[in-house]
């Protein structure tokens, strides 16, 4: 039915979530020095203020992926909404560092959710320019993050980092006015049986978009005539049986018991991981798992060494500014390079269904590592600015285009939950780059700091370049079975 004006709305839904992501993540370019400043930190305390985020992220990626595979992708985005906002909000009035801190860890929790949206709006476009409409979703998070720019310079001077934490907390509300329209996937609502709830969300589709649904008898993929359970096994629900057979209540009670008799493997992730790393998808899922750790471990590197080389830098050589001068020239550089989003989406929509997925990522790491070189040399200002605008561009594209690529490579039965579980791996490199962004470079090693991003660059895209197939122009895939070997 093509892509009209019901995908357009679900853009602007699930875009106004990834937004309100990116808005929470690039707070941690300002509070930071601002924290530190008002409660005496030490730079170990100050980058742990980062690294809690991530590691809620971490947590909150698999388990808002295993909700999602199993109550559907509305409940997961729900309940991503509600911990984000309400945490982000409370976390403007905490008394103290520690509780802080647990604030901050509990945001990451909810915006280890962004994989799910991710999931929800691919699951509604046409194979054809999946990936150009993927990437124009993702300039949703270039919204965010410039939004956040502005916001901070706007209100970092003024009204402090409290008031910034509350406004920056809004969006994620915002999206609880529109849930209750938002209709679930019919993708996941055709996996779990649910045909006639499936048919009804593609007949509101055709409305909406002035087409006429094809006739005929919608099916899923199956194996002689049986269902795929979520494991990849036959369930006992038959494709073909008697409509007396195959009512509503039914249907529910059948997804019910093949949920209860994988629960407990699910939260211990033991059915996961058995789908994940088996036979036709181990390949795949271990160097996305790679290729995500260096993507994040180097996107948040960049956006954090912003003001890390600036404060670095200054102290390391004894040089002392004005307090307002400091801080203005922050807003500015943070401001500056969170433009270089904009023009790396578009690189990235430009190439990712030219040359493909796998060739765009690795093409960009390489030139991200190139431009990231020369500040292991002294630079000035305007220079550092430059390379990390350039380098934050290609950075962009590329965790963006490897964004696209890991949805599709896994079928509908565990799409949120595989993309879940390597967005959580990245959110390891997340938890480990303030480390270095910050600890290291406010030390005085720069150097080192610079050299390490350098290496796990070209590692990851050694990795993305042996992933096992290219998956540009490929239709979604529902079950294991339809899944290339």
């Amino acid at each position: 039915m093509g892509f009209g004006k019901f995908q357009v709305l679900i853009l602007l839904y699930s875009g106004m979530a990834y937004a309100a992501e990116a808005m929470e993540i690039m707070i941690l370019s300002f509070m930071g020095s601002a924290v530190q400043s008002e409660w005496n930190l030490s730079p170990h305390e100050n980058s742990i203020i980062s690294s809690v985020v991530f590691a809620g992220m971490l947590l909150g990626a698999y388990s808002w992926g295993v909700v999602s595979d199993n109550y559907g992708r509305r409940k997961g985005f729900l309940f991503t909404a509600l911990v984000t906002g309400g945490a982000g909000f409370l976390s403007a009035f905490v008394p103290n560092y520690i509780c802080l801190v647990i604030l901050r860890f509990l945001v990451g929790v909810g915006l280890g959710g962004g994989p799910v949206l991710f999931s929800w709006f691919l699951e509604f476009v046409p194979a054809s320019n999946r990936g150009a409409w993927m990437v124009i979703f993702s300039f949703f998070w270039s919204i965010g993050t410039i939004l956040e720019a502005s916001l901070g310079w706007a209100v970092m001077p003024t009204l402090g980092w409290r008031w910034l934490l509350a406004l920056s907390s809004l969006p994620s509300f915002m999206l609880l006015f529109f849930y209750g329209i938002t209709p679930e996937s019919p993708r996941y609502l055709c996996m779990k049986g649910r045909k006639a709830d499936a048919v009804h969300v593609l007949e509101s589709i055709a409305r909406m978009n002035k087409q006429v649904l094809p006739s005929g008898e919608l099916v899923s993929e199956h194996t002689s005539g049986l269902v795929l359970d979520r494991r990849g096994e036959p369930d006992e629900f038959d494709e073909h049986a008697n409509d007396s057979q195959n009512t509503h209540s039914e249907q529910i009670r059948k997804n019910k018991a093949s949920f209860n008799r994988s629960f407990v493997s699910k939260i211990m992730c033991i059915g996961l991981l058995n789908t994940l790393l088996s036979r036709k998808l181990i390949r795949a899922t271990l160097l996305l798992w790679m290729g995500f750790f260096g993507n994040s471990f180097t996107y948040y590197g960049v956006i954090l060494l912003i003001s890390g080389l600036s404060d670095g830098d200054e102290n390391c050589r004894n040089i002392k500014l004005h307090a307002g001068d400091e801080e203005t020239n922050l807003y500015k550089d943070v401001f500056i390079t969170s433009l270089a989003e904009v023009p790396g989406l578009i690189f990235s929509g430009v190439i990712v269904d030219r040359i493909g997925r796998k060739l765009s990522v690795v093409f960009m790491l390489f030139a991200t590592s190139a431009f990231l070189m020369p500040l292991v040399y002294q630079q000035n200002e305007a220079i550092t600015i430059t390379l990390l605008f350039f380098a934050r561009i290609l950075i962009t594209g590329s965790i963006t285009t490897l964004c696209i690529y890991a949805p599709e490579v896994y079928p509908t039965s565990v799409r949120s939950s595989g993309y879940g579980m390597a967005s959580a791996v990245s959110r390891i490199g997340g938890i480990i780059s303030p480390l270095v962004a910050v600890a290291l470079v406010n030390g005085c090693h720069k150097v080192e700091a610079i050299l390490l991003f350098e290496v796990v660059i070209i590692i990851s895209a050694i990795m993305v370049s042996f992933l096992p197939f290219e998956t540009k122009g490929r239709s979604l895939k529902d079950s294991m079975e339809s899944l290339p070997s």
